[in-house]
């Protein structure tokens, strides 16, 4: 099982951003588009493990405090690891310290478990394109071209979430991307269904 962890996107973010990878996709064609459908804001990937592996991680999600909603702003485009050479196109997402907070308690319940702790800071954004890292993807003209869309198309500001949980997923890679089953759902505190 291939398992990760991750909020929720709204419907209404999601068609905002997927109005916008419209715009740009004819621009950049070699690019790998992301389906924006099937966006979340991922807090830690796990990989694979066993079904019974899969318990103990419930187990442990279980125990993470998650004491207040987490507001997240969707705004920005970027570029990783950069705009003149980029592996990644994503769109940005502001949620200060509630959010990193969240994402450093998964990490750390899951660590209980024997789990490597994320080596790199919790950057949260939303994967638009992917670029062929050999740069083939993403040529000099195909790349101005692209800079240029996005020039026009801006300033970027895609909505506003609260959220009150977050959830466990099984991700089955598939030949026309990635599907996405949710396993279990945790809330924070004062927000749990009765």
């Amino acid at each position: 099982m291939r398992l990760f962890v991750a909020l929720d996107v709204p419907e209404h973010v999601r068609a905002a951003i997927a109005g916008l990878a419209a715009k740009l996709r004819p621009t950049c064609r070699n690019a790998r588009w992301v389906r924006i459908e099937g966006a979340h804001v991922t807090l830690k990937f796990i990989g694979e493990v066993s079904a019974e592996h899969a318990d103990e991680i419930k187990a442990a999600l279980a125990t993470v405090l998650f004491p207040a909603p987490v507001t997240i702003h969707f705004k920005g485009l970027g570029f990783f690891p950069n705009d003149r050479h980029p592996r990644v196109l994503w769109a940005g997402i502001e949620a200060g310290l509630a959010l990193t907070a969240l994402a450093a308690a998964v990490d750390a319940a899951l660590s209980s478990l024997g789990m490597a702790p994320e080596a790199r800071a919790f950057s949260p954004h939303l994967t638009m394109a992917r670029f062929d890292p050999s740069g083939g993807a993403a040529g000099k003209g195909t790349l101005d071209a692209l800079h240029a869309a996005i020039a026009k198309a801006g300033p970027f500001d895609f909505g506003n979430t609260i959220e009150n949980e977050f959830h466990l997923y099984l991700s089955v890679l598939k030949r026309g991307g990635a599907e996405y089953t949710r396993l279990a759902t945790f809330y924070s505190e004062g927000s749990k269904p009765r």
